[in-house]
């Protein structure tokens, strides 16, 4: 079989040209075509009067050595890669081992934990939060009533943080041995539409992803796999050696139990404070990473449908518009848009009390009425937090406190228009673009829950960012504070057999160790730690 890639259709082709446009690529007649199937559709809208459709396609053809050498060379027409995941072990009957242990139900542990099931090793996952049909409960009580369960939120609980987003999946990250695609096959056999294996820029959307992580933790459970709700772990239990060697012998845990374990895989995702404490107390080495903070910018998705695609906004082929901006500032900070929602709603996103978070979240359909993106400055350890490992925490920190005052200190929270923020002067009514937040928005001056570095930067951007999108910087546009969890602010650092480098048997993963950065990266970085386990079962 062949893969054609960058094949290029006008925007709303009929099905029956793709025949005709992969004959032509290829210089075939018809009966040389046997099959074709499209293995990923974009689209090109840097020209909004002729937007085309781009496609990788599989195709097979009588003569297939015959193509390749009329080919050679051509990168766009080769041999169609072997992306089938296969199990890299499996467990020995009996085990005549302790069974591995998972912390952490989100995106990264939940692939742990489905690979390690399908290899046989029969896992145990905690999760400090509740099941995702009662954590939806708890996460609704704080949007709606202002209600936090510092236990069973936003980042806390089945599906972790991913739950209540865009549930994009794709990413940057490398991957050469296609464990993306088997995220996104498991994600289509727990529920997920199919076309999630061919579009360029894959979603599935808040509602859908709960059902889909029920039937994932179904799976594990058919498979031996065990779940453990409301089980924080409060304290590693750390065998010490002659030599100083240190290695897990165990979990101390919140209900008063002790779990006896020796290889433990952490996936606790970026807003587990309280952990990163203990492990850093017990010396588990760790370190100070970069991240970002900012706030939410909110458009009427109709503004970004027209300066993206012009007079084709609406079309069904191209669904709501995205976007992707950056901008290097002249005081050295970069500003950039993250987790960029089409269609959604900013939504309370923290997991302490006392403290306001932001976030973004769409559903499947993307048709709320407007679009929202983290607008944020990238800082460093070095230059804005130094001195300790945790300093990032206190960071954030710092922010969400101030943000939450700014609010009203009801978890309302703090907005402005982007004319006001130009401007320097407080918000005190709305414009065109309603607030999507809830519980509520509190009209006031962002500066006064931002670094000044921040500020400063996000005033230079956005003007810059207007002039690449059209009403990007429009007077009314709404800003929404703060964004502060974009990623870790630590990485608990590990060897190449993705053990930490100080502490033998726990395998650091996902998103909260500095591993990853959404959905698909933290699934990845799962797989690839249950490997790791198996391999160490195996050595």
């Amino acid at each position: 079989m062949l893969r054609i890639s960058e094949l290029k259709l006008p925007l709303g082709h009929p099905p029956e040209a793709m025949a005709p446009a992969i004959l032509q690529r290829l210089g075939l007649q018809a009966d040389d075509l046997l099959s074709w199937t499209v293995a990923r559709r974009a689209h090109d809208a840097r020209r909004k009067a002729a937007i085309l459709m781009v496609y990788s396609v599989d195709v097979t053809v009588r003569d297939e050595a015959d193509v390749l050498t009329r080919f050679a060379g051509d990168t766009h027409v080769r041999p169609t890669p072997d992306i089938e995941y296969r199990l890299k072990a499996r467990a020995p009957e009996p085990l005549n081992a302790l069974r591995p242990v998972v912390i952490g139900a989100g995106p990264c542990g939940l692939f742990a934990g489905l690979i390690l099931a399908q290899m046989g090793f029969k896992p145990i996952i905690l999760d400090r939060g509740k099941v995702v049909r009662e954590r939806t409960k708890d996460t609704w009580g704080l949007w709606r009533r202002s209600e936090l369960n510092p236990e069973s939120n936003v980042q806390f609980g089945e599906g972790g943080a991913g739950t209540f987003s865009d549930g994009k999946l794709y990413s940057q990250i490398k991957d050469p041995r296609h464990l993306g695609r088997k995220v996104l096959e498991e994600f289509v056999k727990a529920g997920a539409p199919p076309e999630i294996l061919t579009e360029a820029h894959p979603h599935i959307g808040t509602f859908r992803l709960v059902t889909m992580v029920e039937s994932m933790r179904e799976t594990i459970e058919a498979l031996g796999g065990e779940y453990r709700w409301q089980h924080r772990v409060d304290e590693l239990d750390i065998a010490v050696g002659p030599d100083g060697a240190r290695k897990v012998k165990g979990l101390k845990l919140s209900t008063g139990d002790y779990l006896e374990a020796d290889r433990v895989v952490l996936a606790v995702g970026h807003s587990a404070r309280d952990t990163f404490q203990r492990l850093y107390d017990q010396g588990v080495h760790i370190e100070a990473k970069p991240f970002s903070v900012g706030v939410r910018i909110e458009h009427p998705q109709s503004w970004m449908d027209r300066a993206r695609f012009g007079s084709h906004a609406g079309h069904p082929d191209l669904g709501a518009a995205d976007y992707s901006l950056s901008h290097h500032c002249s005081n050295g900070r970069t500003v950039y848009s993250f987790c960029m929602c089409p269609g959604g709603t900013v939504v309370a996103a923290t997991s302490e009390p006392g403290r306001v978070v932001t976030n973004g979240m769409s559903q499947y359909s993307r048709n709320e009425r407007n679009a929202n993106s983290g607008f944020v400055v990238g800082i460093d350890p070095e230059r804005d937090y130094p001195g300790h490992p945790l300093a990032g925490i206190e960071f954030q920190r710092k922010w969400e406190s101030l943000a939450y005052v700014a609010g009203g200190s009801t978890y309302a929270a703090p907005a402005q228009k982007v004319g006001d923020f130009l401007a320097g002067r407080p918000s005190t009514d709305l414009g065109e673009v309603a607030p999507s937040y809830k519980p509520g928005i509190t009209m006031t001056d962002l500066s006064a829950c931002l670094p000044a570095f921040a500020v400063e930067a996000m005033r230079e951007a956005l003007p810059v960012f207007g002039r690449q999108i059209a009403g990007y910087d429009h007077p009314d546009v709404l800003l929404t504070g703060v964004e502060t969890r974009t990623s870790s602010p630590i990485r608990i650092t590990r060897g190449k057999d993705f053990q930490s480098l100080n502490t033998a048997g726990l395998f650091p993963a996902g998103e909260g160790a500095g591993y990853a950065g959404g959905i698909l990266s933290a699934a990845v970085d799962g797989i690839k730690v249950a490997e790791a386990v198996a391999a160490d079962y195996l050595a």
